[in-house]
């Protein structure tokens, strides 16, 4: 029989929502879809959970006549309870926020109608009336801060409430609404009655027992009445409360859920774990019994973990003075130990930690007598005031500590010495040089020099008053030509400014400047010292205009950091870290100079480094400057606001490169200057040759006196290598000749296509786009922070060893959420130059530079994972748009490009090395066939060699670097984000490390494939370098590298290598030459190639660095 229209029906799934942001902020319980199906009815879905990332899985259907339902209307709804609802909540637009929602429809014959007790009647009632009104009020407070909306939302609230009394269904959430606009209302200082509201939130509370589905709302609802209490008025027995109700919360919070990620998070647990922390010590069973639920709610890797484990030890410690529980002592130490456990070197509280345990191991000799507690608490002390320099706040109380506790041992053993120590560690040195001493006065200046520092940490003023006394007495003791007079004077300076800053008195800023300006006048124009008179002055003149506010003054504190960062008799660290601490002033205060200052850091770091002889030694010293490390891209970022795009590139370049610039600055290719003048070019290349010697032989002495006499043979060298340099400047077209490079040479990295560069700044967040010709494109990135980025990156590594552990055929639901975050936030605004300003062709190529934390994350893997609105496919993703390559910096693919006018005839090895041996990593058993297959894809005209087993070892990996155009590397590859040089692949015997690669100069060397893990990985200290494995053979000569940013499957990755080679060599005819720039292209046809055999976090791993 033929289908009559009324058969046919429309089953209807909704399958998902996402972007389901709250425009209020306020969490709801639940997110539910709406279907009216005529006047009087609508169908709802079930009310789900909102996940951590603002999406909803549904999986509900409905089936409806089409004939009698041409149109439907479809709402998505929040409900902020789970169990009965109260009201409608839409979801409006929140800043460009919009949600989505997917559906599935099919054509059915048949209606089972087993959905249909799903059906609501359509019922308009005076409370949902209120109710929806409310929310509608609030919302246009949330959105607009007009206290009128507020008002009407509570009125609204309130209103309802009084129609749901107690015994009403509604009544717990008549009183939450209401709660929650008036909490709203005293955030924004607009309401004052907070304990009413907290009393309505705990009323709530009361209501919704526990089991209840809408108890863990109602216990994080009350939680925030009173930390916003506590945040306001201080009262400790909130954040106690609250410490209570998060405890029991957490464990009912699922992981993933939106309201796990709310209560876990730093304004809400942590804001109540931090004031419990500030909570006086407290060893009631009622104060132990909080710390030990502050500990709970700090699992291990928490980073409040260490200081709740101090706290509950001394808690402890101290209930076992008064009870004389061993117990709880050795639960005090054993506390103690994993908080001392948990410090890394540097940590700010490890000192503390140490002193609590000491002290508590001095408790337990006491009552046990074990001296080897006794030991081990004096070891202890000994650490903490080892930690405790002159100046820090509380070395008197170590020193005292360390002295108590000798005195226990003296009292144990009779050891003299112990006793003497414990005397001189508490006596004043003063003692030992009383007056008429010759020394007296050196002793005067040193002892106000502590007491002075104890004041900058402690803010004593009775210690800065006798500070100044002192250098006064110190003063007159020294004759007017005393050599050391200005130091007193300089220090006596910075004293009198201090107290200027403290009182206000002009006077004592005033003579602080005078005599630092008399040390001036007793000190030769290239005196050393001149440095810190320029420095205290700084000081002097910033701590006027900070309270006075007369732009004279921070004039002349931006002066004298200049003369003070260019004084050149001062050594290099001190003159780094004044311009360090100009470029920092200048940012705070707006100052014109600020990029002159970041200019000024990055000549002395670079003159610094150039000192040291080895590449690790001038990474150890790079090192040092940690703090500012962020510098290379707060100076391009400072650029950029001063609207100067071409110094941003500049800037960039020259701070980020210095490790790869001062160790290919004796390889720099000199075939223009040997055409001009080839005496110059012979002289200059024979100095770099001995340098480089020099260099290599200082690596490996371990004998102090031999290492003195190489590093006076290096300077005296690179001081004639240098004096060369300036010879060749002088020469009219090679003024710039190894200087830090202009942009208009930099623009020879976007030859072949844009180079991208991305910014990662404190202050901002950009790309600059770098065309082939014009100048460069701004594209800032405002939805990113640095913070943003840097939880980016955490969260890739956590879905990339996710992905590691899934099947292969599981969907990877982190890494897509993970890669359309790229996409949209970072990739989608620097696309759209491309294409609209640009103009650029689809599958032309580009090459993107990322620096600081854009570094860690594969912005290549962008991916808007979206369906087109038409339906008709996929949108594109990046690598579907554009063939995309990294560079380390532009410098380093100028120079590839150079050298690739050196071509000789191909030859290829593939190098393997699956059984490493013992203790060096697991077997690869996949390495011997993809050697095979490597092997029987390359052609045959490129003089194809194989190194496998045993003869893979590190020389014979050298040898073959170095004899060979082509290489592909399979093995085992490890990068050391602690000491990049030491990163390695591993052989047979030896590891291949970066810096044996270095070390080779491969000019003529082409392309190189890393099937080994972590190639393309960097460095924790000096992020902004890109010192890996893969940059490493780029340097060596490489022009074109594959590498990786995770690990391989050996497995799998044989099917990223074929597709690879394939498309490689595939229109390769007889005679036609190995072509290593199409290594991108063939990478990217690889990647798509093999989507159904490679999991996705295999195939975004592999990575094309080069030309």
């Amino acid at each position: 029989m033929p289908d009559s229209s009324e058969s046919r029906y429309i089953r209807l799934e909704v399958i998902n929502g996402k972007n389901l942001r709250i425009s209020s902020k306020r969490i709801s319980a639940g997110i539910y879809v709406s279907i009216d199906v005529d006047s009087k009815r609508c169908w709802k879905s079930a009310i789900s959970v909102l996940s951590s990332d603002e999406s909803v899985a549904w999986g509900d259907t409905v089936t409806l006549s089409s004939y009698a339902l041409p149109a439907l209307s479809v709402e998505i709804r929040a409900s902020y309870e789970a169990d009965r609802m109260l009201g409608i909540l839409s979801f409006p637009p929140v800043c460009d926020f919009h949600p989505s929602l997917t559906l599935q429809t099919a054509i059915v014959l048949a209606c089972d109608d087993q959905d249909g007790a799903l059906f609501d009647s359509l019922v308009d009632c005076e409370i949902a009336r209120d109710t929806d009104a409310g929310h509608a009020r609030f919302f246009e407070y949330v959105t607009s801060e007009n206290v009128s909306h507020l008002n009407a939302a509570v009125e609204h609230f309130q209103l309802v409430l009084d129609q749901c009394p107690v015994s009403h269904p509604d009544h717990a959430t008549a009183l939450t609404n209401l709660a929650w606009a008036r909490l709203k209302g005293y955030i924004q200082n607009d309401l004052q009655d907070i304990d009413a509201t907290t009393s309505l939130f705990r009323e709530a509370l009361a209501l919704r027992p526990q089991r209840h589905p809408d108890h863990p709302l109602s216990l994080y609802n009350l939680t925030e009445a009173l930390t916003w209490r506590h945040n306001k008025k201080h009262t400790a027995a909130d954040i106690r409360e609250a410490a209570q109700l998060y405890h029991e919360l957490l464990p009912l919070c699922p992981e993933g859920t939106y309201l796990r990620s709310i209560a876990a998070g730093a304004n809400s647990v942590n804001y109540v774990i931090g004031g419990c922390n500030n909570l006086p010590i407290d060893a009631s069973d009622e104060g132990i019994h909080l710390r030990r639920v502050v500990l709970e709610l700090c699992p291990l890797g928490h980073q409040l973990r260490p200081i709740a484990l101090d706290n509950l030890a001394q808690s402890v410690e101290v209930r076992f003075d008064q009870h004389g529980s061993i117990d709880d002592l050795d639960t005090s130490i054993q506390l103690g130990r994993e908080a001392v456990s948990l410090c890394p070197e540097g940590h700010s509280d490890c000192d503390c930690y140490l002193n609590n345990l000491a002290f508590s191991l001095v408790s337990r000799f006491n009552h046990q007598g074990k001296l080897n507690d006794l030991d081990e608490a004096i070891s202890l002390h000994e650490e903490a005031l080892r930690l405790r320099p002159v100046g820090h706040e509380s070395r008197d109380n170590s020193l005292d500590n360390l002295g108590g506790a000798l005195i226990t041992r003296f009292n144990k053993r009779g050891d003299i010495d112990d006793i003497t120590r414990a005397i001189s560690l508490r006596c004043e040195a003063l003692t030992l040089r009383p007056p008429g001493h010759p020394r007296r006065d050196t002793t005067l200046s040193n002892l106000a020099l502590a007491l002075k520092t104890r004041y900058d940490k402690l803010d004593v003023s009775e210690d800065l008053n006798e500070a100044i006394d002192l250098y006064r007495e110190s003063l007159r003791l020294k004759r007017l030509d005393h050599p050391e007079r200005h130091v007193t004077l300089s220090n006596l300076s910075a004293a009198l400014c201090s107290h200027f800053t403290h009182t206000q008195k002009n006077e004592d800023v005033e003579e602080a400047i005078t005599i630092c300006q008399e040390s001036l006048v007793a000190l030769s124009s290239l005196h050393p010292a001149r440095y810190f008179s320029y420095m205290r002055l700084q000081n002097a003149y910033l701590s006027r205009y900070e309270i006075l506010h007369d732009p004279a003054d921070l004039s002349l504190a931006i002066e004298n950091s200049r003369l003070a960062s260019r004084h050149p008799t001062q050594g290099f660290p001190r003159r780094i870290i004044r311009a360090y601490n100009w470029a920092v002033t200048v940012e705070q205060h707006g100052h014109e100079s600020a990029l002159e200052a970041y200019s000024t850091f990055f000549e002395l770091l670079d003159a610094h480094l150039a000192t040291r002889s080895s590449a690790t030694s001038r990474r150890e010293a790079a090192a040092s400057f940690h703090y500012a490390r962020t510098l290379p891209v707060d100076a391009a970022s400072c650029a950029i606001r001063c609207n100067n795009l071409r110094h941003a590139v500049e800037l960039v370049e020259q701070g980020r490169g210095q490790q790869w610039s001062l160790a290919s600055r004796l390889r720099t290719p000199v075939e223009d200057l040997e055409s001009a003048n080839p005496n110059q070019a012979h002289n200059y290349l024979e100095l770099s040759k001995l340098v480089s010697n020099a260099a290599q032989s200082s690596a490996t002495i371990t004998d102090r006196a031999a290492a003195d006499r190489a590093a006076t043979e290096y300077r005296r060298l690179t001081m004639q290598w240098e004096a060369a340099v300036a010879e060749i400047r002088n020469l009219r077209a090679f003024s710039r000749f190894l200087l830090p490079p202009l942009y208009e040479d930099l623009q020879a990295a976007a030859r072949q296509g844009p180079v991208i560069i991305l910014i990662a700044s404190q202050y901002s967040c950009n790309a600059i786009i770098f065309p082939t010709l014009g100048d460069p494109h701004h594209v800032p990135l405002s939805s990113v922070t640095l913070a943003d980025l840097k939880t980016l990156k955490d969260s890739f590594t956590r879905a990339i060893r996710h992905a590691s552990r899934m099947n292969p055929t599981e969907l990877r639901t982190d890494l897509i959420v993970l890669s359309r975050i790229i996409w949209d936030e970072i990739m989608l605004p620097i696309v759209n130059v491309l294409e609209h300003v640009l103009k650029l062709k689809r599958r032309s190529r580009i090459w993107l530079c990322p620096t600081a934390a854009f570094t860690s994350i594969p912005l290549h893997a962008a991916n808007p994972f979206q369906t087109k609105a038409d339906r008709s496919g996929k949108e594109p993703c990046l690598e579907d748009l554009y063939i995309c390559s990294y560079t380390p910096t532009l410098s380093a693919l100028i120079r590839s490009r150079q050298l690739m006018k050196k071509r000789v005839p191909p030859s290829f090895v593939a190098i393997g090395q699956g059984q490493p041996g013992g203790g060096k990593g697991k077997a690869l058993l996949a390495v011997d066939s993809e050697l095979m297959l490597v092997h029987k894809l390359v052609p045959a005209t490129a003089n194809r060699t194989t190194i496998s087993g045993d003869a893979a070892t590190r020389a014979g990996a050298l040898e073959a670097l170095q004899g060979n155009t082509w290489v592909h590397l399979a093995c085992h590859g490890k990068q050391d984000p602690a000491q990049p040089y030491d990163s390695h692949f591993v052989m047979k015997d030896e590891h291949l490390t970066l810096l044996d690669i270095m070390e080779r100069n491969v000019p003529h060397a082409e392309f190189a494939f890393l099937s080994a893990c972590h190639t393309a990985v960097g460095d924790e200290e000096t992020p902004d370098e890109v010192i890996h494995l893969a940059a490493g053979l780029q340097f060596s000569g490489f022009k074109s590298v594959v590498g990786t940013l995770w690990e391989v499957d050996d497995a799998v990755a044989k099917h990223v290598v074929k597709a690879f080679y394939k498309n490689m060599f595939e229109d390769l005819k007889d005679d036609g030459a190995m072509d290593c720039t199409k290594a991108a292209w063939a990478l990217n046809r690889a990647t798509q190639a093999v989507k159904t055999q490679v999991p996705l976090e295999q195939r975004m791993v592999f990575i094309h660095i080069g030309v």
